[in-house]
C-alpha cells in the first residue's frame, strides 16, 4: 500500500477505536514524518514509546501501537531520548471529530482539566465524570487525567529548555501540585531529571526581551506565507500587527494577558510570547496551534480535493493552504458581529476604536499591539450608540450580552452544531454564523457558498456561480470543504470578504468620518 493510501486509511473521517496493526507498522517502516502525532509506536523489549519517524529499527513483534502519548505513559513506555516523539504535530483527528470525545480533548488541550479538573471538563460538556472517563479511554485509551499528565510533562519540558525559571517555580507553572510529583512524572515519562533536561536545552530563554522561545512543529506543506496574507487582510490596529513576515498579536488567556509573535520557518513556526503569568504557556501554545491550523494534514486534504477537477489544480499549485483559526473564539465573534453590520474597512475601524476605548491596554507592549480587545462584560455595559450606527451597536450589545450572561458560549467544547444555531438565533446571518463554525470551532467541513470572495472566485475561474449548483458540486469536497474555500479564496489573491458591502448609516462621531 501507498504512504497516501495508508493516509488515507488511517485518517478518512470515519474513524476506528482501534489501530490497524498492519497500517500503522507500514507507516512506520516509511519513516515518514507526516505520520508523526498520528499515532505511537511502543517498545516491549526497551520500554520507550517513539513518533513514526523515529529511525530505530525494532523488530515487528515487539512494537504495540498507542493513539496518544499518555496512552503510551500509562501504558509504561517513556520516551524516545532519539525521536522526542511529545515534540510532534497534534493528530488531525481531534480538529475532523465534532463528537464529545473530539470536543473533550480539545478542551484538555487548552488546559481546561488543569485548570477547572476533571469535574469541570465533564461539566462543560455535560456528561459524568464516569461516562467521560469510559468514552475517553474507549478510544484514546487513558482517561482525562492520564492526557491532562503527559500535557503536564511537556510543558515543564519546555518551561526547563527555553526559561531560566527554578525548577519549583517551572513545576508550579506547569500545573503540577508538588515538586515530588514533577520529579517523578519527568523521570518516568523523560527518563531524565529536570536538571538534566535544562542542561541539554539548545535554546534557552530571550533574556533580552523577556520572552519565551517555543519552536511550533508543523505537519508539511505548510503555507505560512499564505496565512499571514489572511491575517493582514483582517488585522485590527492595537491588537494585531504585520511586520515582514512576522505576525503579532495579543492573547486574552485564563490567568492574565499575553502577547506573541509567530514566524514560520523551515519546517517550524517560531513563537516569541510574553506572558503575565507562566502558568498560561501550555494554553498560549495551544491557541496558536489552532489559530495557525498546524495540526493539520495537508496530505489528506490534497489526495481527497484532488479527486475532482477544479480543485487539482488549485491543490496542485497551493498544497499547504491552511483554515485560519480563532486566538479568542469569543473575540472573533464580537468582531464578525461588527464585520457584519458594517462590511469592510468600516467595521476594522470601528474595532480598531473599540480596542483603543474599552481593550486593556498590555503592560508589556509588543511592537504595534498595544491593547487586549474589549471582553464580552465590557461591551455589554459600554455607550455603543456614542460611537456606532444604530443597527450596529444594538446588534453588537445584544451578541455580547449574552456571552456576558453565558447565554451564548463559544470555546474549543462547544457543540458546532447548536452553536451555529444559537448564533443565528442572536442575530448573525447563516452565513457568519458558518464563518465562526468554521474558524473559532474548527469545523473542516464549511462551504461558504454565498460569500462574495467565493462568488468572485468561481466566476473568475468559469465555474457556474448559481448556489443549487455550486453547492452540488462541494459535496464531492467533503470532509474539508472549509480547505476548497480557503483555496478558492487565495485564487483571488487572499480575497475573503464575507459580507457584502451595504450602506451604513453615518454616525454622528468621528469614527466613520475618520
Amino acid at each position: 500500500m501507498s504512504d497516501s493510501c495508508q493516509r488515507r486509511a488511517l485518517f478518512s473521517g470515519k474513524v476506528s477505536t482501534v489501530l490497524d496493526f498492519e497500517r500503522c507498522w507500514r507507516a512506520t517502516l516509511s519513516r515518514d514524518t507526516r505520520f508523526d502525532g498520528m499515532f505511537y509506536s511502543a517498545v516491549v523489549t526497551t520500554g520507550i514509546y517513539c513518533r513514526p519517524s523515529c529511525p530505530g529499527c525494532p523488530k515487528r513483534k515487539n512494537v504495540r501501537f498507542y493513539r496518544s502519548a499518555a496512552a503510551a505513559q500509562e501504558a509504561g513506555y517513556r520516551a524516545c531520548k532519539r525521536c522526542n516523539p511529545d515534540a510532534s504535530p497534534g493528530s488531525p483527528e481531534w480538529n475532523l471529530r465534532a463528537d464529545v470525545v473530539g470536543r473533550a480533548m480539545r478542551l484538555i488541550a487548552d488546559g481546561v482539566c488543569d485548570r477547572e479538573g476533571v469535574a469541570g471538563l465533564a461539566a462543560r460538556l455535560g456528561y459524568t465524570t464516569r461516562h467521560l472517563h469510559r468514552l475517553l479511554t474507549a478510544e484514546v485509551g487513558v482517561g482525562p487525567q492520564a492526557l491532562a499528565r503527559a500535557q503536564r510533562a511537556q510543558t515543564a519540558r519546555i518551561l526547563l529548555e527555553t526559561t531560566t525559571l527554578n525548577v519549583t517555580d517551572v513545576a508550579m507553572a506547569a500545573g503540577f501540585s508538588s515538586v515530588r510529583q514533577f520529579n517523578a512524572t519527568m523521570a518516568a515519562v523523560f527518563d531524565r531529571t529536570p536538571t538534566v533536561l535544562r542542561e541539554m536545552a539548545a535554546s534557552p530563554a530571550d533574556q533580552a526581551t523577556g520572552s519565551i522561545v517555543v519552536r511550533l512543529s508543523v505537519r508539511e506543506p505548510f503555507d505560512g506565507p499564505a496565512l499571514l496574507r489572511f491575517f493582514a487582510a483582517h488585522a485590527v490596529p492595537g491588537i494585531e500587527e504585520i511586520d515582514g513576515d512576522t505576525y503579532r498579536r495579543s492573547l486574552t488567556l485564563p490567568h492574565g494577558a499575553a502577547a506573541v509573535s509567530l514566524t514560520p520557518q523551515n519546517r517550524y513556526v517560531e513563537a516569541h510570547f510574553r506572558l503575565e503569568d507562566i502558568r498560561d504557556l501550555a494554553t498560549a501554545i495551544h491557541r496558536c496551534r489552532r489559530l495557525l491550523d498546524l495540526d493539520a494534514d495537508p496530505l489528506a486534504i490534497t489526495e481527497l480535493l484532488a479527486d475532482e477537477p477544479l480543485m487539482a489544480a488549485l491543490v496542485k499549485a497551493h498544497p499547504g493552504l491552511r483554515v485560519a483559526g480563532a486566538a479568542d473564539p469569543e473575540e472573533l465573534l464580537l468582531r464578525t458581529t461588527l464585520q457584519q453590520a458594517m462590511p469592510g474597512a468600516q467595521g476594522r475601524l470601528a474595532a480598531a476604536e473599540l480596542t483603543r476605548r474599552y481593550g486593556c491596554p498590555l503592560s508589556s507592549p509588543m511592537g504595534t499591539v498595544t491593547h487586549l480587545f474589549p471582553l464580552p462584560e465590557t461591551l455589554s455595559e459600554a455607550p455603543l450608540d456614542d460611537l456606532l450606527p444604530a443597527g450596529a451597536a444594538k446588534l453588537l450589545h445584544r451578541v455580547a450580552t449574552d456571552l456576558a450572561t453565558g447565554a451564548l458560549t463559544m470555546s474549543d467544547g462547544s457543540d458546532r452544531a447548536d452553536t451555529e444555531r444559537q448564533l443565528m438565533q442572536a442575530g448573525l446571518s447563516g452565513q457568519g454564523a458558518a464563518y465562526l463554525v468554521m474558524r473559532a470551532l474548527k469545523n473542516p467541513d464549511v462551504f461558504l457558498a454565498q460569500a462574495p470572495a467565493t462568488t468572485r472566485a468561481l466566476r473568475a475561474l468559469r465555474q457556474p456561480t448559481e448556489l443549487s449548483a455550486v453547492m452540488r458540486r462541494a459535496e464531492q469536497w467533503r470532509p474539508w470543504r472549509s480547505y476548497a474555500v480557503m483555496q478558492l479564496w487565495h485564487q483571488q489573491s487572499g480575497d475573503s470578504e464575507l459580507f457584502a458591502p451595504s450602506h451604513v448609516p453615518s454616525s454622528r462621531h468621528a469614527i466613520l468620518a475618520a
